[in-house]
């Protein structure tokens, strides 16, 4: 007896391996305990963070166990491998690795380390549906055969050579749910055991995988899974059980989208007869609600999705804690609305945490809730989550790259609409030129107007379909605030790509056109709770948000206004600053709850592009009709601008033609700077010098005409051109150069012209006045003096590095202000002076929408920003900003 027992235990300790198992969820798991069981030796186990303070299902298990557990947030970044991560893997001295589910994107160097390489398994028949949601597209191909591999990880996406694979018979009606609860999970787990055995015993094999009969399908999108209903009912049933739920096979019944689910097919064959029928059992519609197709006539309960036993005692345990919350309502059925039945905020705090601590390592969120409102959505959702099969992949950019400023910068150069960066519609590109050296930085997708009604149907869905309308605001904020932060982490890059771009020196890159940026990200997030109800009571305002406004209307039964997002909006920014505009706009949009299309100048997209991967915002690089499309588009609902009063005009005129969509316009501008004689002077040259050369001059509020005081003007000028012979123009990226190069070739020959009028019509050119004689579009900083008001110059914008100086009579004030009035434009204005009261006579005669009092430039992003006159109206910054995206809707309640 005794010697059977040794030889039985020393049969089950030989042949093992130290293994390392990379991934997580339920599945991954089950695949640890199994190993464990058999006598193998897990090493180590890398998986994701904890999620608000809970462990993925794997690593709650290891820890129990004494394993030890590393939950590394990525290994590469910027596509290199980090060297401590790969490091802290290396120590546990794997043999092989064992990867059940994983989300993350693993270096090469980790998958070959170990002696035996690196394990993957994949729920298809490989070569067939390699990528993601390979069982949807089991289904949606209608395979006779559905299956999994277990595959040698190599550097191709799921191309290694195969080492197991099992298969089983797709039933006519089998679901993503049937099949994967059926064989995949549970045979699944089997043959990941077996697989390991077979390498420990040295009889794996490694089948080369053929390329006959290969395919590669993506994730499915709501966008692109309407079901074609001009086919054979066979195949409407494989489209609509392979779409599943999420994203959900979708058609429109009398005028309105309806989502198809559960459908079952049966066919009939009699002689010469052969009768397909296809019946679908579920109808969704676009508020969320889901009813039965048979009863679409009628009102009805819609079908469960199918669980396992294990999942249905769960999902019995999470109907208690709804009924606990929802104390009110009779019973849980299918079909109650968590909101509906009168949940707030903080029951979907309840609601989520009750559930995570019950289910310990589930990752669950509160706007999980809010996008899963009925209980059979929530408990889908759930069962998703619990077997990790709604991970995010990682997205797929084709980025551009160019080792610059000593770091590798990648520039995402396509479209983005509806979550993903894809090529212009008709495949033409335009390159977008480095105005330093006048090279080729990339080329980047010239868009069209079959983009741009992707885009805003895209975003149409995200608005009216998706969460971020319907999530908490304060969780909006949240994400608003991630963004800042993430903006921040890579705010070096960000400023390199800016600066070789648009041509901005680098230092002001960092600290003005992304510092700003993050500013007002975080400025508007803390906006997102705040926008608020106003009730109306007995002529005095009570500002209230909150869950008990039903309560407050029934008590006091008079009038309310509510503030509501506008839905798809529409943003065009300037070539000056492409990501500080983006933000100023983009930032107040979204806190607002709406979603938008951007577009950004033709000839400065890159960082734009960095900031807008999210399934809220589309970018439309510019092509020749994009923005004439943005104005005419029926769906868009507001659009903003920053460019050019003309293009403003035009664009004005088309969205009234249109839709009446309402429009903010930041235009032209010709701000004037009065000079007064008791101004502390050198403050004034200083100050002075950047209201006019800030960014190149390339600035929408540069002080476009300085107003001196007689008595001190040739002293002024004398010292301002002493200050513009020590700048440093050069190079934007070096920093100690003060003045980098024009935005592009066809400005830079612009300010050339504007300086020859300015002479011919007599103006006296001081300094400058020409290009600079080097590679790159540099203009000479330059100063025209004895600028008469009758002056191309005095009247029109240079937006470039020109001083335009006149002198005013001592003591002039009203005369000096009417001066500086006579213009179009009202963008800005600025004046110079010790005399605090002075000072305020002058700003508040001074016509313009902002107005500097011994500084300039110093805008803040409290602070509202917007012209008068032709230099536009409405305003972005502040908490005026969220006006131009909200709409008020006044409602009058009686009981």
């Amino acid at each position: 007896m005794l010697l059977l027992l040794s030889c039985f235990l020393q049969n089950y300790y030989q042949n093992k391996l130290r293994l390392a198992l990379i991934g997580q969820s339920l599945f991954g798991q089950e695949v640890y305990t199994n190993l464990r069981k058999q006598g193998h030796k897990v090493v180590g186990v890398f998986t994701v963070p904890d999620r608000d303070g809970k462990a993925d299902p794997l690593a709650v298990v290891a820890e129990k166990d004494g394993t030890p557990v590393f939950k590394f947030p990525r290994w590469r970044v910027k596509g290199k491998p980090i060297p401590e991560v790969v490091e802290a893997y290396k120590a546990v001295g794997a043999e092989l690795n064992v990867m059940p589910f994983c989300s993350q994107f693993i270096p090469m160097n980790v998958i070959d380390h170990p002696a035996h390489g690196s394990i993957i398994y994949h729920p298809s028949i490989l070569p067939l549906h390699r990528g993601a949601s390979a069982i949807n597209w089991t289904l949606i191909q209608g395979d006779k055969k559905a299956g999994f591999s277990i595959f040698w990880a190599d550097d191709g996406l799921d191309t290694g050579p195969i080492l197991l694979q099992r298969e089983c018979p797709v039933e006519p009606n089998d679901t993503v749910d049937s099949l994967y609860n059926r064989f995949l999970f549970p045979e699944g787990i089997k043959a990941m055991v077996e697989s390991v055995q077979l390498i420990a015993d040295g009889k794996a094999t490694r089948v080369p995988q053929t390329e006959e009969g290969a395919s590669y399908e993506g994730i499915q999108k709501k966008s692109n899974s309407k079901v074609n209903l001009a086919q054979p009912a066979e195949a409407i049933h494989n489209w609509i059980r392979g779409h599943d739920k999420v994203p959900g096979a979708w058609t429109v019944i009398d005028g309105q989208v309806r989502s198809l689910q559960h459908t079952f097919s049966h066919t009939h064959t009699h002689t010469q007869l052969h009768l397909q029928c296809l019946m679908v059992k579920n109808l969704q519609y676009e508020d969320g609600k889901m009813i039965s197709a048979a009863k679409y006539f009628s009102s009805g309960d819609t079908a469960r999705v199918e669980l396992t036993d294990d999942e249905k005692k769960i999902a019995e345990e999470i109907r208690d804690i709804w009924k606990g919350i929802l104390s009110n309502v009779a019973a849980i059925e299918e079909t109650t609305d968590f909101f509906k039945s009168g949940a707030a905020s903080m029951d979907v705090v309840r609601l989520v945490e009750e559930i995570k601590q019950k289910c310990a390592g589930l990752q669950l969120q509160n706007e999980d809730v809010y996008m899963a409102t009925t209980f059979q959505d929530f408990i889908q959702m759930f069962v998703r989550r619990l077997r990790g099969e709604d991970q995010e992949e990682e997205m797929v950019i084709d980025y551009a790259t160019k080792d610059v400023n000593n770091m590798t910068v990648k520039m995402p150069w396509q479209c983005f609409i509806n979550g993903k960066f894809e090529d212009a519609e008709n495949g033409k590109t335009a390159d977008t030129i480095n105005p330093a050296d006048g090279s080729v930085i990339c080329k980047v997708a010239y868009a069209s107007v079959g983009d741009v009604d992707q885009a805003v149907a895209a975003a149409k869905e995200a608005f009216e379909v998706g969460p971020w309308g319907r999530m908490d605001p304060r969780d909006r904020g949240t994400l608003l605030y991630k963004l800042a932060d993430l903006m921040e982490e890579h705010q070096e890059e960000l400023a390199t790509i800016e600066s070789i771009d648009s041509g901005a020196v680098y230092t002001l890159a960092l600290k003005t056109h992304v510092g700003m940026s993050i500013q007002t990200f975080r400025y508007f997030a803390g906006w997102c709770d705040k926008i608020q109800v106003q009730i109306h009571l007995k002529k005095r305002n009570v500002p209230f948000s909150g869950p008990c406004l039903s309560e407050i209307i029934r008590k006091n039964p008079n009038n309310f206004t509510d503030l509501h997002c506008k839905g798809v909006c529409a943003i065009v920014i300037p070539w000056n600053y492409p990501l500080m505009m983006l933000a100023w706009k983009s930032a107040a949009c979204l806190a607002a709850g709406n979603t938008l299309v951007l577009k950004p100048a033709q000839v400065r997209t890159h960082t734009p592009a960095h900031v807008t991967t999210d399934s809220v915002i589309d970018f439309i690089p510019a092509g020749g009709m994009v923005g004439q499309r943005m104005s005419d588009h029926p769906d868009i609902r507001k659009l903003g601008f920053t460019g050019s009063t003309p293009i403003g005009k035009q664009i004005m005129k088309s969205c009234a033609l249109s839709n009446l969509k309402k429009v903010s316009l930041e235009l032209g501008g010709k701000s004037p700077l009065i000079i007064f004689s008791d101004c502390d002077m050198d403050k004034a040259v200083r100050m002075g010098m950047s209201a006019v050369f800030f960014n190149k001059g390339e600035n929408c509020i540069a002080a476009g005409r300085l107003f001196v005081e007689e008595s001190i003007h040739d002293e002024y000028i004398r010292r301002v051109v002493e200050e513009i012979k020590k700048m440093k123009v050069g190079d934007p990226l070096h920093r100690s150069t003060d003045h980098g190069p024009q935005n592009h070739k066809a400005h830079m020959d612009k300010l050339v012209e504007y300086c020859e009028v300015g002479v011919k019509e007599g103006a006296t050119l001081v300094y400058g006045g020409k290009q600079v004689d080097r590679p790159g579009f540099f203009m000479e900083p330059t100063l025209f003096t004895d600028v008469e008001d009758h002056m191309f110059i005095a009247k029109e914008e240079s937006f470039g590095p020109i001083m335009v100086v006149s002198k005013f009579k001592d003591g002039d004030i009203d005369g000096v202000l009417s001066r500086a009035n006579d213009t179009e434009f009202g963008l800005a204005s600025g004046v110079f002076t010790r005399d605090i009261n002075k000072a305020m006579y002058v700003s508040e005669r001074l016509d313009a929408g902002t107005v500097f009092v011994n500084t300039y430039n110093k805008t803040d992003v409290a602070s509202p920003f917007g012209g008068f006159k032709q230099s536009g109206f409405g305003k972005d910054l502040g908490e005026d900003a969220l006006n131009e995206y909200l709409r008020t809707k006044a409602v009058t309640v009686e009981y």
